[in-house]
């Protein structure tokens, strides 16, 4: 049993070397190759532009956010060659699954609720240290941080007994030794060397794409974007998350007030051909994102018209209706997902599943699946 033991060792040194010599090394180009870059560089800045203005006075606002974190959760994960269906995504989100759940979609289901985290927090959050440690999966707690939900003790003081208080005290003190104990020992676990590399130095190659993100901060947003990403890439802070770097680059974009939303950067990179994705010349990748970027833009133009035009269509149904009816809120339920289906009206609604179903019957939805059970509805 001792050589297999040997070779994972001797596996993991020839990795930690190769790694130690070139994937933690990135230099930003300088002077940058404006003669290049500088084309893309106005077409991904108008497309942008464009998008985010219409969506600044969109009716659909909030719904389009909210499917193009599906589309880039999938996205994503066909970046990484894994494909996954965006119904399946949207029924396990809604707790509807007609199948036990894949690896692929428990994955996708984690790109999305992080990419919800980041669209609704505070627009420094996800690049401050405390944000990309919990973004990782790593809390930045320390001895001083109080307990989660504690007892106020100080606001109680004066109308608790001072035995009781102190009870109380001894109480929320356990708590947060217990939390500090347990966050130390999810961050020390011994790990496998079949899954994690464990010559891996997580710390210091997150710290080295932070001094990049922070040399650029001079450049455009679209630039200090490109090469936000391509660092990420090419220094690969997360063994198992890769995808993170385009959630956090477009955090950037929102941090520098270039957007006002979250940019789906995985949808416009599927866009662009896979050999130039990969391409080992650094000014084409730096190309590539901003050409990425730009057909996001496209796109996204694209997508809002279709999905208003929709609504306008379904919103003419509403004539005649007595103020009471459903098929308002369903409207607007079916505009901030991909697909619907009657479990998910029902529960949305209120209406039992026989309801939903006429409802959807009024409105005309069109139906996605090709199922006689188990079918949903939608507009893509």
């Amino acid at each position: 049993m001792a050589e297999p033991k040997l070779l994972i060792n001797s596996v993991s040194l020839i990795r930690l070397r190769i790694i130690n010599g070139l994937s933690t090394s990135y230099q930003i180009p300088d002077p940058l190759p404006w003669r290049r870059i500088v084309s893309p560089l106005a077409a991904a800045e108008d497309a942008l532009a464009r998008l985010d203005e219409r969506l600044a006075k969109s009716q659909i606002r909030d719904g389009f956010a909210a499917r193009v974190h599906f589309n880039d959760a999938c996205a994503a994960l066909w970046l990484e060659g894994e494909l996954l269906h965006l119904e399946d995504l949207v029924l396990h989100d809604a707790g509807r699954d007609i199948r036990a759940p894949t690896h692929e979609l428990t994955r996708a289901f984690r790109i999305l609720q992080a990419r919800r985290r980041i669209a609704t927090s505070k627009p420094d959050w996800p690049l401050s240290p405390e944000g990309v440690a919990s973004l990782l999966g790593r809390p930045n707690h320390t001895n001083d941080d109080p307990p989660a939900d504690g007892f106020d003790i100080d606001r109680a003081a004066d109308h608790l007994d001072p035995l009781l208080a102190e009870a109380f005290s001894a109480i929320d003190a356990a708590t947060a030794r217990a939390d500090r104990a347990l966050t130390h020992a999810l961050n020390h676990r011994p790990r496998d060397p079949l899954v994690y590399d464990l010559g891996w130095d997580t710390d210091a190659r997150l710290q080295h794409w932070r001094e990049i993100v922070t040399e650029t901060h001079t450049y455009p947003p679209l630039i200090a974007a490109a090469i936000a990403l391509d660092a990420w890439i090419t220094i690969e802070p997360s063994q198992h998350q890769p995808w993170l770097g385009s959630l956090l680059t477009a955090s950037l974009l929102r941090q520098r007030r270039k957007t006002s939303q979250l940019c789906a950067i995985n949808v416009g990179l599927r866009l662009v051909p896979r050999e130039h994705r990969n391409s080992s010349d650094q000014t084409t990748r730096l190309i590539v994102t901003l050409e990425a970027i730009a057909a996001m833009a496209h796109a996204g133009l694209k997508d809002h018209d279709r999905w208003l035009t929709a609504r306008t269509m379904m919103t003419r149904k509403l004539a005649s209706r007595r103020s009471t009816s459903r098929l308002p809120a369903l409207i607007e339920y079916v505009m901030s997902n991909p697909l619907v289906s009657a479990g998910m009206i029902a529960a949305e609604l209120g209406v039992t599943q026989r309801a939903a179903q006429s409802l959807v019957a009024e409105l005309g939805l069109r139906e996605i699946t090709g199922r006689g059970r188990y079918r949903a509805w939608g507009i893509l």
